[in-house]
């Protein structure tokens, strides 16, 4: 009988190693066809779990009460399971190159609790090369079996967004691959349990790792464009949303927007397919230059936002700054790779601490991850300047005299600036009030 059989037979287990906004929406999947472990490492994330709580907000306290996932932190409960998906983040380093020790690391565990007969698919995102180079090395090391005869091994990159309730995880093709023929077959039956939009079988698994970092490669590529024009139309007093809205009219603009390029994904991904491009002796051009621009759009909003105190005949380092938002995205607790934060690390290079407001983001996160402290939106009442830095919905649904309540008494409309990253409000409208505005 094949592991496809066994698993939904209930005879096998299927494993999800990693359980944070990827792998716990892939686990409450599954175990709604099959019985599934769901692994951690994080002890505290997985009472959470056990409690029925889900901290990402990706499916929602219910679903994790009803879900039949066995949730641990016992590696050795991984050994009751015989398909595994690995969907551990892949950060980068500080020098921009890629931080492998997540997916090495969970390798290893896996290794050391791998039975013969298993399947191992990897999810994590990494630049082509990665699960056959690496991660199959260290699960033939720690575990005596060897992968082809064994064990096998595939790849399927996750394709989650973040916060989106509409494009969810059954929504989204589903990329498949495997070391062989067999393996392809079986990883590829497994998905489709659960992937309603059907899956893609891959020819490779190194297409499929190039595949992952390309789409998102292209997306920061497009955006970087629409950076750069707005940093231009800037300095030609142009409003570039105006002109964004003027050339979709046309069908076959894309519909990108400017804006701060952060996450796990879109930030992150091209440095992976940078790294390996300059190993084997090509230097990136066109991807490279694309991040370099995205990564300076924290600063350049943030002298965005010192050009407008100064006008406003404000003292810069007693003036106080609102910024409304500290998620990489909209309706989303997920601080990862945020780029407000370069946005506040500018202020403070002019000796303003900004007020961080968020209703979705995690404060002891962001306390531990970022050293900022979180404020209630209701206590801040002597504002000089309110930036729109994310479009949650509690920020959207604002109104004028909610957000005029938000600044000192004593300023004139004209001394009241507004920085509108996500143009999430109408300039024409809060002009006509008076109030000095600035959007990206």
């Amino acid at each position: 009988m094949k592991l496809f059989e066994q698993i939904t037979d209930r005879q096998e287990k299927l494993s999800v190693i990693g359980l944070g906004y990827v792998g716990m929406p892939i686990a409450v999947a599954f175990a709604k066809k099959v019985n599934v472990i769901g692994f951690d490492v994080n002890e505290a994330k997985i009472r959470l779990y056990k409690s029925g709580i889900d901290p990402t907000n990706e499916v929602g306290n219910e679903a994790i009460k009803q879900t039949s996932v066995e949730f641990t932190h016992d590696e050795s409960r991984l050994k009751d399971a015989k398909f595994h998906i690995v969907a551990v983040p892949t950060p980068i380093n500080s020098d921009k190159t890629p931080d492998l020790s997540p997916v090495e690391s969970a390798s290893r565990l896996l290794g050391r609790n791998l039975v013969r007969g298993s399947i191992v698919v990897y999810e994590s995102t990494v630049y082509p090369g990665v699960t056959e180079d690496v991660c199959i090395p260290i699960l033939e090391s720690e575990s005596g079996l060897r992968c082809g005869v064994d064990f096998k091994v595939g790849y399927s990159p996750e394709r989650i967004n973040p916060g989106d309730k509409v494009n969810t995880l059954e929504k989204i093709i589903k990329i498949v691959s495997g070391i062989d023929e067999e393996s392809l077959d079986e990883i590829a039956k497994v998905y489709e349990l659960v992937i309603q939009a059907g899956v893609h079988r891959a020819s490779s698994i190194k297409v499929a790792e190039a595949a992952k970092v390309v789409e998102n490669s292209q997306r920061d590529i497009n955006i970087a464009f629409m950076n750069e024009l707005a940093m231009v139309f800037d300095r030609m007093g142009i409003d570039t949303k105006e002109v964004i809205d003027a050339m979709n009219t046309k069908w076959n603009a894309l519909g990108f927007y400017p804006g701060l390029v952060g996450g796990h994904c879109i930030g992150i991904d091209p440095y992976y397919f940078i790294y390996e491009a300059e190993r084997l002796g090509y230097h990136s051009q066109i991807i490279l230059s694309g991040r370099k621009i995205n990564d300076g759009m924290g600063k350049f909003v943030a002298d965005a936002i010192i050009k407008k105190l100064v006008l406003a005949n404000k003292v810069v380092k007693q003036a106080k700054v609102l910024i409304l938002g500290v998620t990489f995205k909209e309706n989303c607790p997920d601080t990862r790779n945020s780029k407000v934060i370069d946005v506040i690390n500018s202020l403070r290079d002019y000796g303003i601490e900004p007020v961080i407001v968020d209703p979705h983001a995690n404060a002891d996160e962001a306390k531990e991850e970022y050293g900022i402290e979180l404020t209630e939106i209701d206590s801040v009442t002597d504002a000089d300047c309110i930036v729109f830095a994310v479009a949650h919905k509690e920020f959207i649904d604002l109104n004028w005299e909610q957000i005029d309540s938000l600044f000192r008494e004593d300023l004139n409309y004209n001394e009241k600036i507004i920085i509108d990253v996500k143009s999430i409000k109408d300039r024409n409208y809060l002009e006509e009030l008076g109030y000095s505005y600035w959007r990206l």
